[in-house]
């Protein structure tokens, strides 16, 4: 097993890269990952004795060369590999050319000039920091590699994860739920314990769904060459052993995983940042992954809109003008957005343009030590943010980027002072220690 998924690995990060590529992190373009939030590398064991039996069976099958060929699991993990990353490399590869090709006509800002390097997100199972066009393979990666350590998480992971289709998922869920019902109430009945795969439900309705078998075969299931009645040559099934009565409640519980299993999505990276006191707080220099736009739309909705905005000014009812903010804000994937404190210093993060209000609360609490303490955020223009309310930034007009103003709520810290209490302390020390100035 390890030998197999060490191959995994070699085609994962020459083969499949493409000439001259590699799928590896190249961290000098990144910015630090913070300790704090890596999940760290879980500690590996020996293959399972389900893995083993799989193993042990895939030689047996290799040594009859009369019999035709099986494909196991592991061999559907290769091949799944390979084509996926493949196509994600192609994929790549042509975003990237046609990203070459608008460059040249479209001037490129200097990144030492952008307020936030670009668009970051980290892998909630390894930790690592990765940009929008690698998150996919490498959560790919990472759940295959979660096999050596868990076959049924890991299978779990990649049904729900490998295939977008949701409805399709549900159904595949839904069936594999029925074997497992239907086994747990006729342990001792050998037809239910038995699944041809040339069977057309299943054929269309789990064979479809990646990870689907790995599944079963993480449940105990086996492939069997059997014959048939009526056919000369012989046909594969997936069979399990007869279970006793603990292995039978170690199914059920294994099935509600599965139930309860969800997509594994690469988390945004806010990049927390704290700033000391600058005149050039409310100006944003923001990278093109902020925008939906290509580069070239971008820039002609800008001269468009800078040519027409006296011309209408007199002319757009406020209906009007607000239909037209909204096609603005739709234009946004994420936001930037500062905080100016009460000490001067600033607290700039990165959010969904559709993340709603608590969502930005909450990350300030995270960044002040006393973050338990009532506080205001204050909206350009002294609109009054509203933890309570389940509002989208984009929907308060706080994008592509916004400076807020932040306020310990006055009534509290009165009560504090009067008691003879301290001023709150502001930001973590872990921010303060990396504070930068602004350009």
């Amino acid at each position: 097993m390890k030998k197999f998924f060490d191959d995994i690995k070699k085609d994962i990060k020459f083969k499949s890269a493409g000439p001259g590529k590699k799928l590896t992190e190249d961290t000098s373009a990144k910015p630090e990952v913070v300790q704090g939030r890596s999940s760290g590398k879980h500690d590996r064991h020996a293959p399972s004795e389900g893995a083993q039996r799989a193993g042990a069976a895939a030689l047996a099958r290799i040594e009859q060369h009369q019999k035709p060929k099986v494909h196991t699991s592991q061999d559907a993990i290769r091949t799944q590999v390979k084509r996926e990353l493949e196509a994600e490399a192609a994929a790549l590869a042509e975003k990237e050319k046609a990203a070459a090709a608008e460059g040249s006509k479209v001037p490129v800002k200097d990144p030492t000039l952008l307020s936030v390097s670009g668009v970051y997100f980290i892998c909630p199972l390894t930790g690592a920091t990765l940009t929008k066009s690698e998150r996919e393979v490498h959560i790919k990666e990472a759940i295959l590699m979660r096999f050596e350590e868990d076959e049924v998480e890991a299978s779990v992971m990649m049904m729900h994860t490998f295939n977008k289709d949701r409805e399709k998922v549900k159904a595949a869920v839904d069936i594999i739920s029925k074997y497992v019902e239907n086994i747990c109430k006729n342990p001792t009945e050998e037809k239910y314990r038995k699944i041809k795969l040339s069977n057309k439900v299943f054929q269309e309705k789990v064979k479809s769904v990646e990870g689907s078998r790995e599944f079963l075969q993480a449940l105990g299931f086996t492939s069997v060459m059997l014959p048939i009645e009526g056919q000369e040559e012989e046909e594969e099934f997936l069979v399990l052993p007869e279970q006793s009565p603990d292995a039978l409640e170690l199914m059920k519980e294994r099935r509600d995983r599965l139930q309860r299993g969800e997509p594994v999505r690469a988390q945004l990276d806010r990049q927390p940042q704290a700033f000391r006191p600058s005149p050039n707080a409310q100006r944003f220099e923001l990278p093109p992954e902020f925008y939906n736009l290509t580069a070239e739309e971008l820039k002609r909705e800008q001269q468009q809109r800078s040519e027409l905005v006296e011309k209408n000014a007199m002319l757009r009812t406020k209906a009007m003008r607000e239909k037209e903010e909204q096609r603005e804000r739709r234009k946004y994937n994420y936001t930037l957005l500062r905080v100016r404190l009460p000490d001067g210093n600033l607290l700039q993060g990165t959010f969904y343009a559709w993340d709603r209000m608590p969502v930005l609360f909450s990350f300030m609490r995270e960044s002040l030590v006393d973050g338990w303490q009532p506080f205001e955020l204050i909206a350009p223009g002294g609109q009054k943010l509203q933890e309570s309310e389940d509002i989208a930034l984009a929907e308060c007009s706080l994008v592509p980027a916004a400076l807020l103003t932040f306020a310990w709520d006055a009534a509290v810290q009165a009560d504090i002072a009067a008691a003879g209490g301290k001023s709150p302390t502001l930001l973590k020390p872990e921010l303060l220690e990396n504070i930068r100035s602004l350009s």
